[in-house]
């Protein structure tokens, strides 16, 4: 690193993961045996301004363990507005996105700018661990055209000690998008 060339973060939170190319319209397409659908299309948002905003869409897979994520949206000094833009423009207007609950005013103010179907993220007692610890049971397949969700990958890891060991408590960086990943 030191040199200019790659490393790797110490202390990687997410290690289960992959990039690869993938057409989501195959993957959300697949029916069992029933005629259901065996991926669950899955919505995250974290609010930002200075820090940035971060939308992820993936699928999930449960009985697989595998989750595809195929778009993100990670922005800064983006307003409301320009957010239901982009819901909108994407065709994410109508589906259900799970938001961070630290801004219900935010939440309303975006369900009456037209994303009906907001709602908030259920937290609790030890949820951000809770959460990576659920993620860490999965495989995750990034696609290459979520470049923000690549980076955090990279770079989202566990703190150390005064004595820089590491500790089971996530830095407060590189979440933008793995907050809403967890929601």
């Amino acid at each position: 690193e030191g040199l200019g060339d790659w490393g790797i973060a110490e202390g990687l939170i997410f290690e289960n993961w992959k990039v690869e190319e993938f057409d989501i319209g195959d993957i959300l397409t697949q029916l069992d045996r029933f005629g259901r659908p065996i991926y669950k299309q899955l919505y995250g948002l974290d609010w930002g301004f200075t820090a940035p905003t971060g939308f992820i869409a993936c699928a999930a897979n449960e009985e697989k363990r595998l989750i595809y994520i195929f778009d993100e949206f990670y922005g800064k000094k983006t307003t409301n507005q320009d957010l239901v833009d982009m819901l909108k423009n994407r065709g994410y207007d109508k589906k259900l996105i799970i938001a961070d609950s630290a801004e219900p005013k935010t939440i309303e103010e975006v369900r009456r700018l037209g994303i009906n179907r907001i709602r908030p993220a259920k937290k609790g007692p030890d949820s951000i661990r809770a959460g990576i610890q659920k993620l860490q049971d999965y495989k995750i397949i990034v696609h290459p055209r979520c470049e923000n969700t690549i980076i955090e990958l990279n770079n989202y890891v566990w703190d150390t000690n005064a004595d820089g060991k590491i500790i089971n408590e996530p830095i407060d960086d590189y979440n933008h998008l793995m907050d809403p990943l967890r929601y």
